[in-house]
Formats: C-alpha cells, structure tokens, sequence
C-alpha cells in the first residue's frame, strides 16, 4: 500500500548540520492522511514512498536566517541552498585524489569555472539497501541549484574541508559525511548507519553540465551499505524517496530512456547503474560486497 507522508522541517533542526559536529537526531512529527493528530515515527515501510512539501512557514524562516547575507550573488536562489553553496567548502583534489586546496560549493558547481579545470572535487554516493534488498532512491528537491527534481542513489554530496571529513584512513572522512549527509537529506539518525557499515567499493570521475550555468566535476566514492533504517526526508532536500527491487529499477531506466513522464536520472547515478550496480547487486544479495571493493581504481566515465 502507498503510503504519503508530510515532513515539515524546522530550519534550526535541519540546518544544525553544517557544523561539523552531529547533533541527536530531531524528533520530526508525522500527519497522517486522514487525521491531524501527532503519530510517532514510524518505521519506513518496505517499498513505501515518501512525499514532501515544503511550509509557507518554513520558507520563510529560511529566508529570515539568510536575510544577512547582504547581496551576494544568485540573490533569487532558495535561501537554505544560497547558505549552503557560499558557506560549504568542497575538498579540491586532483585528478588521482590528492588533495590540493578547497573552495566554496558555489564555485565548484558553476560550469565557467569547472571548465578551467580547476574546481575538481571530492564527493560521495551511497547505495542503501534494505535488509530485502531493495534500493532506496531519492527525487531531488526542486529547490536543489544542480540537477532538480532529477532521481538518484540513496545520498549524494560532498565530505566538506573539515578535519573529521579529511581523514584518509580507511577513508573515514567520506564515510563520516556520507552518515552526516544521511541524517541532513533523509533523517536517518545516525546509529542507524554506522559508519564502519559503509562498504567502499569504487572510486568514480566524471564531468557533467546541469545547465548553462551549473554542473558537477566530482571524483565520487561509491559507498554502499545494507540496513534497515528510519526515514523521514528533509523537504529542502529530497522532494520523494521509495526502495525500488531491480526490475522496478530497469523500468525506472526504460522510463527515463523513453521521457514518459519527464522522469530523469542524475548523470552519476547512470553512469554507475549502466556500468556497475547490477553485478555489484549480486554481491549486496551474497554478503560478499567486500570481495569486489577495489579503491585503487578510479574510473574515468
């Protein structure tokens, strides 16, 4: 059965993420279709879609914290975006993942810039699979400044130029934003996904135009990880989320192959499902996810 769900967001829970600490999970509440009464969070059901709208309320606190940001550029872009393009900053690395200086997510997301080479950056994606191994997908919201409303992998974005996300061994770093970006898209809370659960599997480089104006330049690691988790999206981040089994996902591809209903893909989720994610999947099946992990590679795509 479908099930749709309101997630309003208060901005001061969802925005605590860009510290570099993680703070407890906030208690969201959760309106029933048929009743305006608190229920408690459920579990996400299995093959369950979750749908969320965006408050008047909502908006309007977010643009009363960015009220102060005086004219910048891009004074039009939602105001929770705005924030986080000109106070987060991206890992910059070469192309063998050395990393050589950090820049501002707007900087590195504008094409006349990736064009000169330079704004190459860290960045992650995660696969979660539930425990019947299904994939969760995300819509982007279309608030999001790069690739909106476009689906894609579980959480896709980028450790920041911070200590606790720079760390190398085992690459810890990646695997402590990807919890973090979990909790900040998704509300999974974070002891539902330990970070020594991630299983790295790839490396992944690729360049990529979301418009004339925007567009990715990443080297992705693909991080994959098997668990039955809570969810309940950020609005600002995640317009829908559902688990999709393989063949729900090859009709999603036939889907976007042939436009029906406007339905498009993020270009790293396709690269990944087109060059890897079905054979990996027969690993995510066996429990031998680790047999096939190789992090000395990086993927020219």
């Amino acid at each position: 059965m479908l099930m749709l769900l309101n997630t309003p967001y208060a901005l001061s829970l969802s925005r605590s993420l860009a510290s570099s600490s993680l703070p407890s999970p906030p208690t969201r509440r959760l309106l029933s279709i048929s009743s305006t009464f608190a229920l408690p969070p459920p579990r996400f059901p299995h093959s369950s879609l979750v749908s969320s709208r965006v408050s008047p309320s909502f908006r309007t606190q977010a643009s009363a914290a960015t009220s102060t940001m005086g004219d910048a550029p891009d004074v039009g872009m939602d105001a929770v975006q705005r924030r986080l393009m000109f106070e987060d900053e991206c890992i910059l690395v070469d192309e063998s993942d050395n990393v050589v200086g950090h820049e501002s997510k707007y900087n590195c997301h504008l094409w006349e810039k990736i064009l000169t080479g330079k704004m190459l950056h860290r960045a992650f994606s995660v696969f979660l699979f539930n425990t019947k191994y299904e994939l969760l997908l995300q819509q982007r919201s279309a608030t999001k400044v790069t690739f909106p409303l476009v689906w894609t992998n579980t959480c896709c974005s980028h450790p920041l130029y911070r200590e606790s996300e720079l760390i190398s061994e085992n690459h810890l770093g990646v695997r402590n934003a990807a919890q973090r970006k979990l909790l900040d898209e998704l509300g999974i809370p974070a002891e539902d996904v330990p970070v020594d659960q991630f299983v790295p599997l790839s490396r992944l480089l690729y360049k990529a135009p979301s418009d004339g104006k925007w567009g990715e330049h990443e080297l992705d690691y693909l991080l994959f990880i098997v668990r039955d988790v809570n969810v309940h999206p950020n609005p600002d981040e995640v317009a829908e989320a559902k688990y999709v089994n393989r063949d729900q996902l090859k009709e999603l591809l036939r889907k976007a192959d042939a436009g029906e209903d406007g339905l498009k893909l993020s270009p790293w989720f396709r690269l990944v499902v087109d060059n890897f994610l079905f054979k990996w999947w027969d690993h995510v099946e066996k429990g031998t996810l680790k047999e096939v992990s190789d992090m000395e590679t990086i993927h020219k795509l």
